[in-house]
């Protein structure tokens, strides 16, 4: 399965975008990609159309939510992992209703996409605006650490704007002229005559790289990139439940780009440590104590590890070796908050390999005794047919 792109990334935003920002890059990626538009394309096309309408709808749904948002932007997906996206099991419904519902209104007929602006109108006014290049790193947790949120100092080294110049790529406002070549609007017209008629299109000027200005006395300290490497240290916020592999997002913590550009994010991996004594299985723990058989037959009293300390657990006379006891809520929490898993303690029992004639004496004497023939009770019965399974 593909890697999920940044929510931002995928309306064309940036972090910070406002709310009319987000609902207007949702509108223009809905009439672009929505299903129906695509109805008489190929096999593939229409399958690409539909995954980038999901794919956009999505992202509208988490950051058009103030709460997903905050939460996206703070932790990345594992903030809004598991958080009810668009539902598409009935259709993907008709696009002036979804448009409608959204920002309200009319927006006339939708058969062929009449009336539409699809941003083609004013791209030669745009300037090229540059993005940081993401970093991606990792940090290795304890289990108490997953188990109550951590805040961790991760070492990096970046790009940052240069001090000398204030990360203008010249020390000299002065030296910053606007672009001859495209008279400072990033790009260049072309003009072909056909049989069809007088066509015009846009590409990013040559001379300028879609900056719109050029430097005539480049910084020497950064060559006139308006950037130099960096090592620095940066505080992440760890949620509370995270598990190895998932993917946190730090945005703004990534490289500066080159001219005050939009910087890139900080993706920092998770990793684990194994615990001692307690397995991980999502948000369960799993611990296995061994008593002896008389601890089984007269029960007993065991102690537990758990993350916040250590627990007591009585273990019931005539317990069978497999038995599972439940701490419920001792496990790990949500990393999305909702609840907490539980703590299973696997009970296994040890059969002595030896015993002395006096003992065996004892036992031969107690092998006819009803009590210790096997009776498979109804609760017996179905721990040992599961016992059974595992072969």
């Amino acid at each position: 399965m593909a890697e999920k792109r940044d929510y931002y990334e995928v309306l064309g935003l940036t972090k910070g975008a406002s709310e009319s920002d987000i609902k207007s890059a949702y509108r223009k990626a809905a009439i672009k990609w929505h299903p129906d538009k695509w109805v008489n394309g190929t096999e593939s096309e229409k399958k690409n159309a539909e995954e980038k309408f999901k794919e956009a709808s999505e992202a509208y749904s988490v950051l058009s939510d103030p709460d997903k948002k905050a939460r996206y932007d703070q932790y990345g997906f594992a903030g809004v992992d598991g958080a009810s996206g668009p539902d598409f099991s009935q259709g993907f419904g008709n696009l002036n209703d979804i448009l409608n519902s959204i920002f309200g209104g009319g927006f006339g007929g939708f058969g062929g996409f009449g009336g539409f602006d699809f941003g083609g109108g004013s791209s030669q006014n745009q300037q090229r605006v540059y993005r940081g290049r993401d970093i991606r790193t990792s940090v290795t947790l304890t289990l108490e650490e997953i188990a109550n949120g951590v805040e961790k100092e991760v070492s990096i080294e970046r790009s940052r704007p240069c001090p000398d110049c204030n990360g203008q790529g010249t020390k000299n406002s002065s030296d910053v002229k606007t672009c001859p070549q495209c008279q400072g609007r990033g790009q260049v017209q072309h003009v072909v005559n056909s049989l069809f008629g007088r066509t015009m299109t846009y590409s990013t000027c040559p001379q300028c790289n879609g900056e719109g200005k050029v430097i005539s006395n480049p910084c020497r300290s950064c060559g006139g990139t308006g950037l130099v490497r960096k090592r620095e240290t940066v505080k992440v916020k760890i949620p509370a439940g995270v598990e190895a592999g998932m993917q946190l997002t730090v945005r703004g913590e990534g490289h500066s780009a080159p001219h005050n550009g939009v910087n890139g994010d900080l993706l920092v991996v998770i990793k684990e440590v194994d615990h001692p004594q307690l397995k991980r299985e999502g948000d369960n723990l799993f611990y296995s104590q061994i008593i002896s058989v008389m601890d089984a037959m007269l029960g007993c009293e065991i102690t537990v590890p758990c993350i916040d300390g250590s627990y007591k657990v009585k273990v019931d006379a005539g317990t069978q070796s497999g038995t599972v006891l439940k701490l419920r809520g001792k496990g790990l929490p949500s990393v999305n908050g909702y609840g907490k898993g539980d703590l299973y303690v696997k009970v296994l029992v040890w059969i002595p390999r030896k015993l002395s004639r006096a003992e065996k004496e004892k036992m031969e004497s107690m092998r006819q005794s009803e009590c210790f023939k096997p009776d498979l009770s109804r609760d017996d019965k179905a721990l040992f047919d599961k016992e059974k399974k595992i072969f």
